[in-house]
């Protein structure tokens, strides 16, 4: 793209970006977005807010689960991934870019990078590059992968799986969600160290997907299941080891009467609440108590520091 002008020398180009303009409630619509085209320096600012600060032009942007939450106002006090989105501003999530311009001594011009604090525009100016992992793998690992297997799903799908879950060889798993981009991955995991795993989608195509091109052993439709605890006792009549939770609501409370003693949830999300104005409650947790079933919710911050282990994992697996 070529300049559209200089000021004092520096190059000054056009940047479109996707701004929040209201806060969302229920279902988003189109309105509560618009697109606009602003000016950028294609510098970083040499005063003390540019220091540590790297310039990128973004080449992939990724659309996940949790940016729907940071739409809504108020969100609970928590980790500053899950707070809330700055109406005017640019929505901001996970995306692959390469280095225009860097402050920040682990960042030169020509860099590829993938992380969080991309901001839905053209180019981004990033104060937090902590959040910012430098690529190595370009030779033969397309791009597109570090928004996918190599990137945020993958931290979320091995950690959450293998630290929560804590699945041996034999291990019965349920993978609700299980053809979006941390499920996919979580039920092939699964298969991989010897699990019977079965996932749950939501049309025909899903369903076939699991079965024909991930591994799964089976799969299921929960819009065509009418009782969703009978479905489960199907597909798991000893019951449930692992449950990898990315829906909540009405299936969550079918798998608590589904699991196995000492059986693991891995709550990575729960999409089937976040567009509810009054989520729904959950009635059969007392089967945590009784079935001394362990639960627990997972941040893919908190595993930041430890990608290595997800990029040598995943990569030899490609």
């Amino acid at each position: 793209m070529a300049s559209d002008h200089s000021v004092r020398g520096e190059e000054v180009i056009s940047n479109k970006q996707v701004i929040l303009k209201d806060y969302v409630s229920g279902f988003p619509r189109e309105s509560n977005l618009y697109l606009t085209t602003s000016n950028i320096k294609l510098k970083v600012p040499e005063e003390e807010s540019g220091k540590d600060a790297v310039l990128v032009k973004n080449l992939y942007l990724s659309c996940d689960p949790f940016m729907r939450g940071r739409m809504q106002r108020d969100l609970p006090p928590g980790e500053p991934e899950q707070s809330s989105y700055s109406l005017g501003s640019p929505i901001v999530g996970y995306g692959v870019a390469r280095v225009v311009d860097s402050r920040h001594s682990d960042f030169k011009k020509g860099d590829l990078v993938w992380g969080r604090t991309i901001s839905w525009e053209e180019y981004s100016l990033i104060t937090t590059p902590e959040y910012l992992f430098k690529i190595n793998h370009t030779d033969d690992i397309p791009l597109s992968y570090y928004t996918g297997i190599l990137g945020m799903p993958g931290i979320a799908a091995y950690f959450c799986f293998f630290d929560i879950g804590s699945p041996k060889e034999g291990d019965r798993v349920f993978v609700s969600s299980a053809s979006g981009a941390v499920g996919q991955l979580v039920g092939q995991f699964a298969k991989l160290i010897g699990c019977y795993v079965v996932g749950s989608a939501g049309s025909k195509e899903k369903v076939e997907l699991l079965k024909t091109k991930f591994g799964f052993d089976d799969a299921f439709n929960y819009k065509e299941e009418h009782d969703l605890d009978a479905a489960l006792k199907r597909y798991f009549p000893e019951g449930i080891d692992i449950y990898f939770e990315n829906v909540g609501g009405k299936m969550l409370d079918a798998v608590l009467l589904n699991m196995r003693y000492h059986g693991r949830i891995a709550l990575c999300g729960m999409i089937s609440q976040y567009n509810l104005e009054q989520p729904e409650s959950v009635e059969n947790l007392i089967a945590v108590l009784f079935k001394h079933i362990r639960m627990e919710g997972f941040s893919v911050a908190e595993y930041y520091d430890q990608y290595s282990q997800v990029l040598g994992f995943c990569s030899a697996l490609y």
